[in-house]
């Protein structure tokens, strides 16, 4: 589905329950940024079309790209709970536990790809700065490299840091 069908279905069902674009947003996102939305030239994050959802009294999956509506709903809250802990594994430093979730979360149809590609991109970076194998730190760059370019969070910067890092380990050897 794309972001144009997405704000469609979600002013729809604003317009359904008779809720202003202030009821829907309260503290979570700004009325501006829903109106972004519901108009096609904002796409939001999962954790915002998680809450919508919620507010709007809707399933998840009527709000997710059309991938992720043919899986079980069981499916996308499972990915929404490996979100969390791979979230916290990042923020807590735990960067192999925070690969060893988001590998899978990575996988085309996860309805937090773009979520797990990011933080593959960033843990992996993490993880070839701490290798005291020139080697090992290469191929864990080089991974940040091709994560980094994925998904609708991809960053230059990590890719650059990346990039720069793997030409520092190669002169080590």
């Amino acid at each position: 589905m794309d972001s144009v069908e997405l704000g469609k279905r979600i002013k729809e069902a604003r317009l359904a329950r008779k809720m202003t674009q202030a009821d829907v947003v309260g503290d979570f996102i700004t009325r501006n940024m829903l109106s972004q939305i519901e108009s096609g030239t904002a796409t939001p994050s999962v954790k915002t079309l998680t809450y919508l959802a919620k507010v709007l009294q809707l399933p998840v999956n009527y709000l997710l790209p059309d991938e992720v509506e043919t899986a079980d709903e069981g499916d996308a809250e499972n990915d929404m709970d490996e979100l969390v802990r791979m979230k916290d594994a990042f923020r807590f430093g735990s960067y192999e536990s925070a690969v060893e979730i988001a590998l899978p979360l990575s996988q085309s149809g996860s309805a937090v790809y773009d979520e797990a590609c990011a933080v593959l991109a960033m843990s992996y970076l993490a993880l070839a700065k701490a290798c005291k194998d020139p080697k090992d730190g290469m191929v864990k760059a080089r991974k940040a490299q091709d994560y980094a370019d994925k998904g609708i969070f991809s960053k230059r910067e990590i890719k650059a840091s990346a990039v720069l890092l793997y030409d520092e380990l190669a002169e080590k050897l």
